[in-house]
């Protein structure tokens, strides 16, 4: 539970309901403990409900549902019903579940929902900030593993004859998703974090082709 200092206690009563049984290691309790730690560290400079931030933290992915699951898109909107649930079993307000699960839908990049809140932009940013960095490196070949991917074309790695295929080959979610996500920061301190990672997912994608003899 240090993990999740100042509030520990909250954390004891959510973590129970936070995961459903899954197999999924790029969204699992180390995932939760990084988002928090990122969430601390925005609302340190930008403010915001630290209770509202954690509670969305810890319960943003609630419902389990794969990355090729075409319920994908609805998977933040189903982790949000989820929490308002257990939320009003543990007799919080209702302004603040409506926070809560208004940050736990907005989260989600294939959602694609505009955060209208403090809390809410903290979130997006702190789990995005997730994907981006080395972490953002290990996680998406992690994924693509489980999902039975190539890590790229062996033809056209750069998809220069060729439409994009993240599904296929690793290296396009860098081109399809990835090298995307800095640019839509929510914060003044995301938006820091981010190009710092940012450049570290350029740096290993040059890395990377020149190993593979791209030039």
């Amino acid at each position: 539970m240090n993990a999740f200092e100042p509030l520990a206690s909250l954390a004891a009563e959510l973590l129970p309901h936070a995961l459903e049984p899954s197999e999924d290691g790029a969204h699992d309790l180390s995932h939760l403990q990084r988002v928090w730690h990122n969430a601390r560290t925005l609302q340190a400079e930008e403010g915001g409900d630290l209770e509202v931030l954690l509670a969305a933290v810890l319960l943003h992915d609630c419902v389990a549902v794969e990355k090729n699951s075409p319920l994908r898109s609805q998977a933040s909107r189903l982790a949000a019903e989820k929490a308002s649930t257990v939320l009003a079993t543990l007799n919080w307000p209702e302004a603040k579940i409506s926070a809560v699960t208004h940050a736990i839908e907005a989260h989600s990049f294939s959602a694609n929902i505009h955060p209208l809140t403090l809390e809410a932009r903290l979130v997006q940013d702190a789990d995005r900030l997730d994907s981006l960095g080395m972490l953002g490196v290990a996680r998406t070949f992690y994924t693509a593993g489980r999902m039975g991917s190539a890590l790229y074309d062996p033809h056209d790695p750069e998809a220069r004859e060729r439409d994009y295929d993240d599904k296929r080959f690793c290296l396009d979610h860098f081109r399809t998703k990835l090298l995307h996500l800095a640019d839509g920061f929510q914060t003044a301190a995301g938006q820091r974090l981010a190009r710092i990672r940012h450049q570290r997912l350029k740096g290993f994608m040059e890395q990377f082709k020149e190993e593979i003899g791209v030039v």
